[in-house]
């Protein structure tokens, strides 16, 4: 098998962790691209000596690194204040902390692995994880609209929900209830289950949503491949069912962190 072989199951992955990192599609895939430019001049330094998985994401943090060594991560063109807004928020949480909480809540990397992705000890790993939450979590506040058909799933994502500190402005479970539960009370945040209670799409529910106003989404789906095929405008948060408490709280995090209506605490 051509390392090209090896890699390709993961680079949707890649993408979306270059995605949630910046918050931005674009400048994301930018980084993306770098590194796989890197990787095809020269692919005898492509790491050997760990699975192509590690390997991959460890190229990708090198190109990071080079490009961010100021210890200030550049993110998305401004979007109104949301260049100000983020920044802002950077400026009060180191980066290695922001990857750390990445690289194991939403990309599943063990300790060990982001030690060896970020070059610190699996002890700092768990120091900076929660270095993050706690500083992302006072700085981020919002009311969440939840999509979810599934009433033990609605359930946890709420009790998560609350947890961070958030309000639930309603729980819907197909595409018109949850336009208009959108349109009565607006959310700061959405999360958005793609199959809903009538076999209709939650994907639909968000494009309605979005067509009147802009907020941010976390897509909720057993099958993120089909998200993430490149061919078309991407969600920039999405995780996996089934999921861990830790992804959806990361999510979350990173979700408010990168929008302008949150309220810095």
């Amino acid at each position: 098998m051509s390392l090209g072989q090896e890699l390709a199951p993961h680079l949707p992955f890649l993408r979306r962790y270059a995605r949630a990192l910046t918050g931005s599609q674009q400048h994301g895939d930018a980084y993306v691209r770098a590194c796989l430019e890197a990787i095809v001049a020269a692919p005898g330094d492509f790491p050997r000596d760990v699975d192509a998985r590690l390997g991959l994401y460890g190229m990708f943090q090198r190109i990071w690194s080079s490009t961010n060594d100021n210890d200030e991560p550049e993110v998305a063109p401004p979007e109104g204040d949301r260049e100000g807004i983020a920044r802002a928020r950077l400026s009060r949480i180191t980066p290695l902390s922001r990857q750390a909480l990445l690289l194991t809540a939403m990309e599943g990397f063990t300790s060990e692995d982001v030690a060896y992705l970020i070059g610190v000890t699996p002890e700092d790993v768990n120091r900076l994880v929660s270095e993050a939450l706690e500083e992302i979590e006072r700085q981020t506040q919002a009311e969440v609209l939840i999509i979810e058909d599934e009433p033990i799933i609605a359930m946890d994502l709420e009790t998560i929900v609350r947890d961070l500190g958030h309000d639930v402005t309603g729980v819907a479970v197909t595409r018109d209830e949850a336009v208009a539960q959108a349109l009565a009370h607006r959310p700061g945040l959405v999360l958005a289950d793609i199959q809903l209670a009538d076999d209709s799409s939650g994907i639909d529910a968000v494009k309605d949503i979005l067509a009147r106003f802009s907020v941010p989404v976390i897509f909720i789906t057993a099958f993120p491949e089909r998200l993430l095929t490149g061919e078309r405008p991407e969600p920039t948060f999405l995780i996996t069912k089934p999921f861990q408490r830790s992804t959806v709280k990361a999510a979350i995090a990173q979700a408010l962190f990168f929008d302008e209506s949150t309220v810095p605490a």
